[in-house]
């Protein structure tokens, strides 16, 4: 624009004979003899993009409607000038300054896709300028031709100024304003098919009446669609139109009063002829370019409607659309639930779309989105809520924040969850995330796919694993395969059974037992007081110095080959986690996990009963994720499972509030407040033991030293009767001797008595 401006002279000042030594004859046939030069490009509204129909859209849309509506107002006041010239020929001169000042105020208005464009301010400029001197001219000439002059003018006025921007005026932007109403019309006949089509009951399910809405939605939708479409190329034809429309008239215009003024006006003929030969050609190229372009959009039209016919069924067929479970960015309508009392709900239908690491939403009418929450780290799961489908809920990596948003479809719903996990392991921050988020997913896909050679592969590893001691803390900064030469060796296949299950949900007390379980949770379905009531039974907990409480979601649990090294927890989340990633299992059973100096609790939160109880005893190893801290697991040694009379090791895996490391931290602590009152009670049992045996010798000893009084009073006795019976008959020793044997059992007051009486 500045090239051709600079080559015409266009914008420079009036010249005078000292600048350059032109003349103004040359200097004014400088500026009007301006090149023939291309348009700069026109904005369009994507029509590839209406079926989407995204906020985005919607306001690059509202920004071509206030584009059409300053249009409007501007062609309008245009009108009335030329109309002006038109009607009053007494008032020609005054009208031809009001159509001067404005075409030099196109530069000052501010339409929102106007841009910076050079050529068209600079070409009205020039027009504005020649118009001016026109004016001058036509006092002088106003009465040369009084009655075929005028007619012949007012008659070209009509033809060729007041006939194009008429039409402009009259049919182009009544066109717009009529394509408005349809649109919005359609529109909303769309919102309320959408909305009453994901009211549906997923429960009581009416063929009938899902088939009437299905259709309803896929009329409503094809019209919305339909209709935008051609919308949306009236408004892109109209960055054309707009331009011929001004540039005709004055085209026109000028032609006229050069026909007018041709007697007399040679020289200025001379000085606009190449100047308005110019600007009809840059009329015709535009005027060929809108046509090609025209020509185009109604092709991308036709192409649309056969393609998008198909994804006009709210919800299409998964086998001919399949989902894409390696998307790291996905946009679209959700229905998001919005709590409005204790018990009572609302839903809102807005345009959520990932950005990075965040998942934004925007209404219809605002400009940008906002921020729902960072889901780096979230969790997602699928839920039933409100008897409506395709609802999933999101929770935030510290479980502070969840939402629960509802698909249109089974697609839609499949395709947010993947992306959202992926999103939460931050694969987008790779160069290729897509790539990384496939292979993923397929090496996610071998881990849960038992190899035929597993169990070869496992026994020929076994001579290689060494025995070590159970660890009592694992750290959860360490990193795999650094504990010691011989966990090196090992295989990851050999520290999970071969061909062990998956459990995902943890078994209810009043359903069946999980084999392995029944040894150790005798327990289980004990109800535990909120208000620290016994109800006349004294818990067998209320003793444990120990006592905190944890929220935890359970991912999973399986049979383990090994219980000696934290690498069998880390593969066992990776096993657990790969195969819900596989298989699609979001649902986490929430559950408080009780830590105390006698064992672990799952206590379920709404209902206060014990759903597992594991011994603390039997805990063996746990360990946090090295990573995601909020990942924890623990192995459980057992007698039973599936070889009987055999000691097995289960692993459980558990997701926390981002509390991974405090939880294992809590269950050593109760390990070794458990050790040493365990060595408490080994002292204080053997302290009473020795006690015992001092007791008992005790008594022992006293025993012995009555055995020996007993005997020294006999001999005394024997030898008083042996005394008296060197004096005495037989006969009279025995009086004596039992006498005397009386005596020595009655005591002193028996001697005297029996004296007195002989």
């Amino acid at each position: 624009g500045r090239d051709i401006r600079r080559q015409a002279g266009w914008g420079q000042p009036r010249c005078d004979r000292a600048r350059g030594g032109l003349g103004r004859r040359e200097l004014q046939r400088r500026r009007v003899s301006a090149p023939a030069a291309a348009m700069p490009g026109i904005d369009k509204l994507p029509i590839e993009e209406t079926l989407e129909d995204s906020p985005q859209t919607r306001s690059l849309l509202g920004v071509f409607e206030e584009d059409a509506a300053a249009i409007s107002n501007y062609v309008n006041q245009l009108f009335q000038a030329m109309h002006r010239i038109y009607d009053a020929q007494n008032e020609l001169s005054a009208a031809t300054h009001l159509t001067s000042k404005l075409l030099k105020e196109y530069e000052k208005q501010r339409f929102p896709l106007g841009g910076d464009d050079e050529v068209m301010t600079s070409t009205l400029q020039q027009f504005a300028k020649v118009i001016d001197e026109a004016s001058a001219c036509i006092c002088f000439i106003y009465f040369a031709n009084l009655s075929s002059c005028h007619a012949v003018l007012s008659t070209q006025l009509a033809d060729a100024m007041m006939f194009p921007i008429t039409q402009f005026k009259e049919r182009d932007l009544k066109e717009i304003l009529t394509l408005k109403e349809v649109f919005q019309i359609a529109s909303n006949d769309h919102d309320a098919a959408i909305t009453r089509y994901s009211r549906l009951s997923k429960r009581r399910e009416n063929e009938k009446i899902k088939a009437e809405v299905t259709e309803d939605v896929y009329t409503s939708r094809k019209k919305q669609h339909q209709t935008m479409m051609h919308y949306f190329c009236a408004l892109n034809s109209l960055q054309y139109k707009k331009k011929i429309a001004m540039l005709e008239p004055l085209l026109g215009y000028m032609q006229a009063q050069i026909s007018f003024f041709k007697m007399g006006s040679e020289n200025l003929t001379e000085q606009l002829e190449e100047f308005l030969t110019n600007i009809g050609t840059s009329v015709q190229n535009v005027r060929r370019e809108m046509e090609r372009e025209v020509e185009n959009m109604q092709q991308t039209i036709e192409d649309l409607e056969v393609a998008s016919d198909p994804l006009y069924l709210p919800d299409p067929d998964t086998t001919k659309f399949p989902v894409h479970r390696n998307l790291t960015r996905k946009a679209g309508y959700l229905n998001a639930r919005n709590k409005t009392g204790l018990v009572s709900s609302s839903w809102e239908r807005q345009f959520y779309f990932t950005q990075g690491g965040n998942l934004m939403s925007q209404a219809r009418g605002d400009v940008a989105g906002g921020l729902v929450m960072d889901i780096d780290n979230c969790s997602v799961m699928a839920v039933d809520c409100e008897d409506r489908r395709y609802c999933f809920q999101i929770t935030s990596f510290d479980g502070k924040k969840s939402s629960i948003l509802q698909a249109e479809s089974k697609k839609d719903y499949e395709e947010w969850i993947c992306t959202i996990n992926n999103i939460s392991k931050q694969i987008y921050l790779s160069e290729n995330p897509e790539e990384i988020a496939a292979r993923v997913n397929q090496s996610a896909l071998e881990a849960v796919t038992p190899s035929p050679s597993f169990q070869q592969r496992h026994e020929s590893m076994r001579p290689a694993v060494q025995s070590r001691p159970p660890a009592a803390r694992t750290s959860s900064t360490g990193s795999l395969g650094s504990d010691s030469a011989a966990l090196s060796a090992l295989s990851l296949d050999s520290l999970v059974a071969p061909d062990t299950p998956i459990q995902f949900d943890i078994i209810s007390p009043v359903s069946e037992d999980l084999p392995g379980q029944a040894k150790f949770s005798g327990q289980s379905g004990r109800r535990t007081n909120p208000f620290g009531e016994s109800g006349g039974s004294k818990s067998e907990t209320e003793d444990s110095i120990l006592h905190q409480l944890f929220i935890v979601r359970f991912l999973g649990s399986m049979e383990v080959k090994s219980d000696e090294s934290p690498e069998v927890v880390y593969e066992t989340m990776r096993q657990i986690l790969a195969a819900r990633a596989i298989h699609n299992v979001f649902r986490m059973t929430e559950s408080h996990l009780l830590v105390t100096c006698d064992c672990l609790k799952l206590i379920d939160p709404q209902t206060q009963v014990t759903r597992l109880r594991f011994p603390l005893p039997n805990v063996v190893l746990y360990a946090t994720h090295q990573e995601n801290k909020r990942l924890f697991g623990f192995v459980l040694r057992t007698s039973g499972g599936r070889v009987e009379s055999c000691q097995t090791s289960i692993c459980y895996i558990f997701e926390s509030n981002n509390e991974g490391e405090k939880i294992c931290d809590s269950i050593g602590l109760a390990k070794q407040i458990a050790f040493h009152a365990e060595l408490d009670r080994q002292a204080s049992e053997k302290q009473k033991e020795i006690d015992r045996v001092k007791e008992k010798q005790q008594k022992e000893l006293n025993k012995q030293k009555q055995i020996e009084k007993d005997l020294e009073e006999q001999s005394r006795l024997i030898a008083a009767s042996s005394r008296s019976n060197q004096s005495s008959g037989e006969g009279q020793f025995v009086v004596l001797s039992s006498s005397q044997s009386e005596d020595s059992d009655l005591g002193e007051d028996g001697k005297k008595k029996r004296e007195s009486e002989a």
